[in-house]
């Protein structure tokens, strides 16, 4: 089938709209990545303080910080986060590559909990099961809210026995290819945080060994915070490159239909000149009439 010009012409005319929504996605993740980044100095502060206060309430205790739950006791939990929506490239895949590892690490019986529509599909497709899942947050003002739903489910599976294992599997922004941590939230360590040698000891309202203990829930809440919140920057930064990508190859097919246009359009134009010079070529001479002296004259028109 001959392709037309104006074919052509409504094609270059969707790629540049396409070309300018895939510009407005790059600047709202790239927006929305800069939130997360800003955000995640105050929630290292925050765990920050909660860290002072747990070295402050294991002053209070003569003999040793809290044991953990024994390892050989209870299930392990595996907490992926992953992205809520497309576009993000290979981000949910290299979430649940390190996850799964994560999940046949060692014998005992595991649960996969995990944040985000779009990941929940990828795990639907290599055959995870999952036990507990949420939207993952799209703004930053939301994070505090989701880790507390987590952190609820955390120590519910905890306090039941189920889990005495848990880690959390997230994405922290990078410079270049997609980076995956996992961190290790219970059992809870608390030889990370060094005494305090107070000349005198903080006023307290609880028992230290329940100071101790709602601290360090306090403190994986923090973690949890922090891991969306890394979380959040690097899907978008994800997504950034992914539409950076896009974009650049729109620019080739824009370019490659506006030179084609151009060939259709000069074709266009070769065609008429040959047309017209054809029906110039075929039309008729005037016939030559006779007149009284003898000599030829064209005939009027």
């Amino acid at each position: 089938m001959t392709e037309r010009l104006s074919d052509v012409v409504a094609r270059v005319r969707s790629v540049r709209q396409l070309s300018s929504v895939i510009g407005a996605m790059r600047g709202i993740a790239a927006a929305r990545a800069r939130e997360a980044r800003a955000h995640s100095d105050g929630v290292r502060a925050y765990a920050a303080t909660i860290g002072a206060a747990i070295g402050q309430a294991l002053a209070l205790i003569d003999d040793g910080p809290p044991a953990g739950a024994r390892d050989g006791r209870g299930g392990h939990l595996v907490i992926a986060v992953c992205a809520e929506q497309g576009f993000a490239g290979p981000f949910n895949r290299r979430v649940l590559d390190v996850a799964e590892r994560a999940l046949k690490a060692d014998g005992r019986p595991t649960e996969l909990m995990l944040l985000g529509a779009r990941g929940l599909m990828t795990a639907s497709e290599r055959g995870l099961a999952v036990g507990w899942s949420r939207p993952m947050v799209a703004h930053v003002d939301e994070v505090g809210a989701l880790a507390d739903k987590v952190t609820e489910q955390l120590y519910e599976r905890i306090g039941s026995g189920r889990a005495t294992r848990v880690n959390v599997v997230h994405a922290v922004p990078s410079a270049g290819e997609i980076e995956v941590v996992d961190a290790a939230l219970a059992p809870f360590d608390f030889t990370r945080f060094p005494r305090a040698r107070n000349a005198s000891p903080p006023l307290i309202a609880l028992p230290p060994r329940r100071l101790l203990a709602e601290l360090a829930q306090e403190y994986v809440f923090a973690e949890l915070c922090e891991a969306l919140t890394l979380s959040l920057a690097a899907e978008n930064e994800a997504r950034m490159r992914a539409m950076s990508a896009a974009k650049s190859n729109v620019g080739k097919m824009l370019d490659e239909l506006i030179a084609r246009s151009r060939q259709l359009r000069q074709e266009e134009i070769t065609n008429e000149i040959i047309e017209l010079g054809g029906r110039k070529a075929g039309a008729r001479p005037r016939p030559i009439q006779t007149g009284a002296g003898g000599r030829g004259e064209r005939a009027p028109p």
